[in-house]
């Protein structure tokens, strides 16, 4: 064999490993999405609200910790806080990874510790509200902190020019699944009482079978992903994992156009992200929906999620993953400016909607990590994406406070709601005004012919 024929070999060998890599990591996605849509998304915002509703005094209030509560702010209220305790575990996480080379155990513990937490959401009934919280936060923060190393994966096994596709992809089998799983929880919630259950047994099954899935599929990335080698891996990584992340964090001021990218994301993510968990809440308390309405509409969003993850990864393609994204939050400033005029009890315009929604969600998304992925500088994958995470969940408290503050104080959801624009409208802002091209090449890494 020649010098020449064995280094196509092993080129052709470590073209098919990238692959079967990729598709176990597509798979994280299949299993960590119907926690995203069926729980966050349709299930635990208007049913945790009913519980807390059924614990409130006269006035209408919760008291965990003795602090007055509005019971419809308890919700977006926990959702803050799961961020908070997210925000503790993520850099850790990050460090800790790059620092052993240990990504996937890590990835395990974590996937497994929200998918046990989304399980025992079976038992939240009756008015255990705080129950309910409790296993939100730990849910939350789990998902958060299992997405930073499932995305840190994805420069080692993508090359750069095939990143937009493969992260577009992922967000295409996360929304297949929450398709599926959702038409499963339609027929279930729909016919509950053919099935001899009541509506809280079966919103509670729908809920723990999301847990129960996530585990499940979680096997398969945990079976094909594979660690890459540390050269100078030491113990004790846990302690000394905050102080790499304090250099982590020096390190990434030497990269400020990474960091105005960060800022850009965090800013739009933020509201993408609120939209994402309060919409239930918004479309059942306002607009005076039922929930088999609301199903029907996130059904819809997966469907059309998947079309638009593909479709606008073509995009990218061909007009960059930059214009694509400005182009995406376009369209979010003028869904949520027409979210604020619907009419309540009007199902075919919530309907329309969340169409709208679905054709940008998955491609806003996907885009923005692929992106990310390029600004990265090598060898520091996880580190860096978990501040991305941290932009990503990690720091979108303040969309769900502003929501859940804006409702304390003027009882209204559709002011609360409104107030969102603000998000997409000033990351539109401040991604313009990012040069990718020259941060890629600021990262040190190859920049490639669209971006």
């Amino acid at each position: 064999m020649t010098a020449e024929t064995a280094d196509r070999s092993t080129a052709t060998d470590d073209a098919g490993d990238r692959r079967r890599q990729q598709r176990g990591w597509y798979f994280y996605d299949f299993a960590v999405s119907v926690y995203s849509t069926s729980v966050l998304t349709v299930f635990i915002g208007p049913y945790l609200t009913s519980v807390a509703k059924a614990a409130a005094d006269a006035d209408g209030f919760v008291h965990p910790l003795g602090i007055p509560v509005r019971a419809g702010s308890l919700f977006p209220y926990t959702v803050s806080v799961s961020v908070v305790v997210a925000v503790l575990l993520m850099p850790l996480a990050g460090a800790v990874a790059d620092r052993t080379g240990r990504k996937k155990p890590l990835l395990a513990a974590a996937a497994y510790a929200g998918a046990a937490a989304t399980a025992g959401m079976f038992f939240l009934d009756g008015h255990r509200y705080l129950l309910g919280a409790l296993l939100l936060i730990v849910a939350n923060a789990a998902q958060s902190v299992s997405m930073v190393l499932y995305n840190a994966y994805l420069p080692q096994i993508a090359e750069p020019d095939e990143r937009d596709t493969v992260s577009s992809r992922g967000w295409a089998f996360g929304y297949t699944s929450g398709a599926l799983v959702l038409v499963l929880d339609l027929v279930l919630y729909t016919g509950h009482e053919s099935f001899g259950l009541s509506e809280s047994h079966a919103v509670r099954i729908c809920l723990a079978s999301a847990g129960v899935w996530w585990g499940a599929f979680a096997l398969v990335p945990l079976r094909r992903l594979r660690d890459r080698r540390v050269p100078h891996a030491r113990e004790g990584a846990v302690g000394a994992g905050w102080r790499q992340l304090t250099a982590t964090l020096r390190d990434m001021r030497r990269h400020p156009l990474t960091l105005s990218f960060l800022l850009a994301y965090l800013v739009y993510n933020d509201g993408v992200q609120t939209v994402i968990s309060q919409a239930s809440v918004y479309g059942s308390e306002e607009l005076g929906l039922d929930q088999t309405t609301l199903i029907t509409a996130v059904l819809l969003v997966q469907v059309l999620a998947v079309a638009g993850a593909l479709g606008m990864g073509r995009l990218a393609g061909r007009y960059g993953a930059k214009r694509t994204i400005l182009g995406s939050l376009a369209v979010w400033t003028l869904i949520l400016a027409a979210g604020y005029f619907l009419p309540a009890r009007t199902p075919v315009w919530f309907y329309a909607l969340a169409g709208a929604i679905g054709l940008v969600l998955g491609g806003s998304q996907a885009l923005s990590r692929s992106l990310f992925s390029h600004l990265v500088p090598r060898g520091k994958e996880a580190e860096y994406f978990s501040a991305y995470e941290m932009s990503d969940r990690g720091l979108s408290w303040l969309g769900p406070l502003v929501f859940g503050l804006t409702f304390q104080l003027t009882g209204s959801y559709r002011d609360a709601i409104i107030s969102l624009v603000i998000f997409f409208a000033l990351g539109f802002v401040l991604l313009a005004r990012v040069p990718v091209r020259r941060a890629v090449a600021a990262a040190g890494n190859p920049v490639p012919e669209r971006i």
